[in-house]
């Protein structure tokens, strides 16, 4: 799992630091786990699901699969949305800086 939450840090492009202050875990507690000092424990895994969840955990816990969750076909913003929305108004920009508003 080293080598997995590494290329999860190097695909985000994020620090150790940063990891560890976002899951709220101790600096050198991911560092341990980088260099395969210690293994992960549900605590951290837990914090991972929460704050990225975009990231598939069978890829973290087991190499299998992708390292992000296949979220095509998904599409969150559409299916919160309860009623149909409406244009309310559309503005045009032209080059000569002038603008127009329609309602």
């Amino acid at each position: 799992m080293d080598k997995r939450l590494q290329q999860f840090l190097d695909a985000e492009n994020i620090s150790q630091a940063q990891l560890a202050d976002t899951l709220g875990v101790a600096r050198a507690g991911i560092s341990h786990i980088l260099s395969g000092r210690n293994k992960p424990g549900f605590d951290f895994l837990e914090a991972m699901a929460v704050h990225y969840p975009q990231i598939s955990m069978d890829w973290l816990l087991t190499g299998k699969g992708r390292m992000y969750k296949d979220t095509a076909g998904e599409n969150p913003v559409f299916a919160a949305s309860p009623a149909p929305r409406r244009v309310s108004k559309i503005l045009v920009f032209y080059d000569d800086n002038t603008f127009e508003e329609f309602q």
